[in-house]
């Protein structure tokens, strides 16, 4: 199960994770420090002029190594965010790098076909070990601080640090230690191999479906493996010589380019989709968030109309199909899947009205109200003419909004009687349904300002609104969701704590907040849920 997405606005190359203290290197150059129980970010460290390739902790966790784009490699101290040394002569970027137990030695693997060894005191490079070819991954031994292990062109090669070979070349395109130093994990195509250190003999091998396992790492006390295939991520026991799969993670919609476990139970996943996941090893093992594309068609339903509750930690959404998902946040768990009872859907919503789910959609030139729990219509009616732009739910529950490019009706919820007719002045784009009262309208228009309309009075006409709302929505007293900029900020300090990607951006339908959890919902098969902790509110 996926208990935790943090979205990051640019590509997850790599990740280190040392106790609750994570690493995660960006391709704007910077390494964003998370912190692995809340999932807050706590410090950003600047130094690189290029992409972050890769970073590694040392094995007390006061330093941090990383190497770039700008062919340097940094050494940084892990309590001030500040760079100790920086290490030059890579002609090429650096790809891979290590820190000896000791924190005497760095070795870096760079596409420059070499690995150099750095001098931590003297911070000059002592050895030069030429490969023939890009040197992909390299890791220190956390047991011997003289055993290397390199990856290139899909060879696994071992070295001491006076840059001796010392034992024959096996195949192997990447390669983790366990935590004690006595066995290491390696992976070529599908193909899985644990080893013991010191003999290099094979202790346990297996194989991962039909997928190129691409990264792999042990589980803190040594029982675990975790292997990503592209989107895919297997646990498998090794404890014996017979290993057995515990467990298969979806839910990555892009490549998983890091893999580290931050708990005997917790594992954290980078991927080129721009996002960092938790995984809970034991418990449900799909993320019932994101579908797994090789069970269902090629053309996925998009989500059309969004009702997102962050209320009681229940979060609804409905996709043009008519199946309405409920979430139980916390868990990131679909509690419930009702489905319309119309092939011909429209535009729908659903919304929890007293611990009562309502469901509303248009098809056949109707408007459909539904409830799930009796398995009844509550009403109907008939509504010929275009298909309607949005058809919304009022956030109180108390009326039915139908719009379309001409006209706007409202619906009393629960008699069905209708209320208001708008007949508006242009040609409607886009709409938005945003007073807290679910009363207030408002709309943009072709080659016209936008307009806004109040229903909140029963039986009066409804009271066109001369301003448009504001576009921010406040967490507490320090904080605020900007709806212009996709990005939390601190109203004291005007620092930016949270910033949604560029790619995302243009795909919101609908973001709420409940105190706790910040819902962001988007114009595909997906909804974001970031979990806001007391600690990040108040820092």
């Amino acid at each position: 199960m996926c208990s935790r997405t943090i979205l990051l606005g640019s590509f997850t190359r790599t990740l280190s994770c040392w106790n609750s203290t994570i690493a995660v290197g960006s391709e704007h150059g910077d390494i964003i420090i998370l912190d692995a129980i809340t999932g807050s970010q706590t410090a950003v460290l600047s130094g690189h002029t290029g992409q972050v390739n890769c970073v590694t902790f040392s094995l007390d966790g006061t330093s941090l190594v990383s190497g770039s784009n700008d062919c340097t490699v940094k050494l940084w101290d892990v309590q001030t965010g500040g760079v100790v040394k920086t290490f030059s002569g890579h002609t090429n970027p650096v790809g891979s790098v290590s820190i000896s137990a000791n924190c005497s030695v760095i070795a870096s693997g760079s596409i420059d076909e070499t690995i150099h060894l750095w001098n931590v005191q003297t911070e000059k490079c002592q050895y030069i070990i030429e490969q023939q070819g890009w040197v992909d991954h390299i890791h220190f031994s956390p047991r011997n601080p003289q055993h290397l292990i390199s990856i290139c062109n899909d060879k696994l090669w071992q070295w001491d640090t006076n840059g001796y070979q010392t034992n024959p070349p096996s195949n192997g395109s990447h390669i983790a230690f366990s935590s004690d130093g006595t066995r290491f994990v390696s992976c070529h195509g599908a193909v899985v191999t644990v080893q013991a250190s010191d003999s290099g003999a094979i202790v346990a091998k297996f194989n991962v479906a039909k997928d190129d396992a691409q990264r792999c790492c042990f589980s803190l006390d040594g029982q675990l493996v975790a292997v990503a295939a592209r989107h895919t991520i297997y646990i498998w026991n090794v404890t014996s010589s017979t290993p057995h799969l515990v467990g298969t993670f979806l839910g990555h919609t892009g490549s998983i380019t890091s893999l580290a476990f931050s708990s005997p139970s917790t594992l954290i996943s980078a991927s080129m989709d721009k996002s960092v996941k938790f995984w809970q090893i034991g418990t449900s093992s799909k993320d019932l968030a994101i579908t797994d594309p090789r069970s269902t068609p090629t053309t996925l339903p998009l989500i059309s109309s969004i009702s997102l509750q962050a209320r009681d930690g229940i979060a609804i959404s409905s996709d043009a199909d008519g199946v309405v998902k409920i979430w139980d946040i916390p868990a990131s768990l679909c509690k419930e899947s009702p489905k319309s009872l119309t092939k011909e859907y429209k535009h729908g919503d659903a919304k929890m009205i007293n611990s009562r789910l309502v469901f509303v959609w248009y098809g056949d030139e109707k408007i459909n109200i539904w409830d799930p729990e009796k398995g009844e219509f509550l009403w109907q009616d008939n509504v010929p003419g275009d298909d309607p732009l949005d058809l919304r739910i009022s956030r109180d529950g108390s009326k039915i909004f139908y719009i379309d490019r001409t006209v706007i009706r409202v619906w009393d919820m629960w008699t069905g009687e209708s209320e208001d007719t708008v007949l508006p002045f242009g040609i409607i784009l886009n709409v938005k349904l945003l007073a807290m009262d679910g009363s207030k309208v408002w709309m943009e228009y072709q080659m016209m300002d936008p307009e806004g309309w109040d229903f909140g009075i029963l039986g009066s006409p409804p009271i066109k609104l001369s301003t448009m709302p504001p576009n921010t929505l406040y967490l507490n007293d320090s904080k605020l969701w900007d709806n212009t900029q996709y990005r939390i900020q601190d109203m004291v300090t005007g620092k930016v704590v949270f910033q949604l990607s560029e790619g995302l951006q243009s795909h919101i339908v609908e973001v709420q907040w409940n105190g706790q959890y910040l819902v962001i919902s988007l114009k595909s098969e997906k909804e974001f849920i970031l979990e806001l902790p007391p600690a990040f509110l108040l820092q």
